[in-house]
C-alpha cells in the first residue's frame, strides 16, 4: 500500500468498477466516491492530502466539507480515511491529510507539537475554502484523540469553521498525559523533558524517544492491543518522537479556548471506559464549552477498539456525526441584493 497518487490523477471508487485504487482497502471498494490529491502548504511544508468527493456527477456540489484530523502518531490512511469512507457516501466531501513530518508530508521527522498541528489544520481550511466544488460556508472539523483537541484549538481562532467534533479527545495535555503514567514513569518523563530543554538550547536538537515513553499504552490493554494489531499495519506508524514534542504537549490545553467556538456548535463523543484519554477529558471539554454543545458517552467502550468500518459502535458514531453536521451545516440562503 502506497501513500502517493500523481498530482494530476483522480480515482473513482465504486461498487461497479473493475478498477480499484492502489491504496483502496476492501471497505473502500464498497463506497461511492472520487479520491483526488489535494496537497497544500503549511508553514512552508508541503503536506500530503487527498480530497474524497461523492461520486454523484457533481449533483451535490458545492459540497459541505469535513477536514478529518488524526490523533497522536496518526496517519491519513488510518482514521481520516475511515471517516472519509463513512461520510462521503452521505454527501460530504472529506479531506484526509498527513501532518507535517508524517507520511509523505514534508517537515521535520519526530516533531509533533499539537500547536503545529493546529496550524496544519488551519492551512487545510485555507485549501478547501478555495476549491470550487466545496462550500466555504459549510466547513466542519472532526478530530480524533489528540486531534480532537487540535481541531478545538484551531476552530477557536478560525470563524470559517462552522462545526467541530471532538472524538475521544484531549482537553488538557498535562492532565491527560499524567493519567497515562504511574508515578515513577511520570517523574522520569518530566526529568527527561527538563534535561532536554537545556540540551536543545545548547545544541539545537531535541532527543528522539519512543512515542510510547510519552503516551504510555501498556496501562490500557485494549488500546495497546488495537495499536499493535491494527495501527502498525500503516507504513511509518510508531516512529520516534522528540522530547520537545512532549514538552509542547504538556503545554497544550484546548479546554482553555473551547469557549470561543460558540455560537458555533461542538459535538464531543467519548468512550466512558477510555483508559488512554480518560472520560474526564470529555467532561472537562464540555464544561468549558459554551452552548450549543453536545456530549455523548459511548457506554462500555474504551479508546479505539471499535474503530473498524463495519463495527456497530463506529456506525453509531457516524450516525451521530451525520445528524450533528446536517443540523450545523445547513445551506445558507442567498443574501438579498
Amino acid at each position: 500500500m502506497t501513500n502517493t497518487i500523481a498530482a494530476s490523477s483522480e480515482h473513482r471508487v465504486r461498487t461497479d468498477d473493475t478498477l480499484t485504487s492502489p491504496r483502496a482497502s476492501p471497505n473502500q471498494e464498497k463506497t461511492h466516491m472520487i479520491i483526488r490529491p489535494l496537497p497544500f502548504f503549511s508553514s512552508g511544508s508541503r503536506l500530503d492530502a487527498d480530497l474524497h468527493l461523492p461520486d454523484d456527477d457533481g449533483a451535490g456540489a458545492p459540497y459541505p466539507v469535513v477536514v478529518a484530523a488524526s490523533g497522536y502518531q496518526g496517519l491519513k490512511v488510518i482514521h481520516p480515511e475511515r471517516f472519509a469512507r463513512a461520510l462521503t457516501p452521505l454527501g460530504y466531501a472529506v479531506l484526509a491529510f498527513d501532518y507535517r513530518g508524517f507520511g509523505q508530508s514534508e517537515g521535520e521527522r519526530g516533531r509533533l507539537p499539537p500547536q503545529d498541528w493546529a496550524e496544519d489544520v488551519r492551512a487545510a481550511v485555507d485549501r478547501v475554502a478555495a476549491v470550487k466544488e466545496l462550500d466555504a460556508d459549510r466547513i466542519a472539523l472532526v478530530g480524533w484523540g489528540l486531534g480532537g483537541g487540535v481541531v478545538v484549538a484551531e476552530a477557536a481562532e478560525d470563524p470559517r469553521v462552522h462545526a467541530v467534533a471532538c472524538l475521544n479527545g484531549v482537553a488538557d495535555g498535562t492532565r491527560s498525559t499524567r493519567n497515562m503514567h504511574d508515578e515513577e514513569s511520570w517523574n522520569r518523563l518530566l526529568e527527561r523533558i527538563d534535561a532536554d530543554r537545556g540540551r536543545r538550547a545548547e545544541y539545537g536538537r531535541s532527543e528522539i524517544t519512543s512515542p510510547w515513553d510519552i503516551v504510555r499504552l501498556d496501562l490500557d490493554g485494549q488500546t495497546d492491543t488495537y495499536v499493535g494489531d491494527e495501527l502498525y499495519k500503516a507504513p511509518g506508524f510508531g516512529s520516534g518522537v522528540s522530547l520537545e514534542s512532549a514538552d509542547m504537549l504538556l503545554r497544550f490545553s484546548p479546554e482553555r479556548v473551547v469557549g470561543r467556538i460558540a455560537p458555533r456548535p461542538i459535538l464531543i463523543i467519548h468512550g466512558d471506559q477510555n483508559e488512554l484519554h480518560r472520560p474526564e477529558e470529555a467532561q472537562s471539554m464540555f464544561d468549558h464549552a459554551n452552548e450549543p454543545k453536545q456530549l455523548v458517552f459511548l457506554e462500555g467502550h474504551g479508546h479505539t477498539e471499535f474503530m473498524f468500518d463495519d463495527h456497530p459502535t463506529f456506525k453509531r458514531i457516524v450516525d451521530t456525526l451525520d445528524k450533528f453536521l446536517t443540523n450545523a451545516l445547513q445551506p445558507q440562503p442567498p443574501t438579498a441584493g
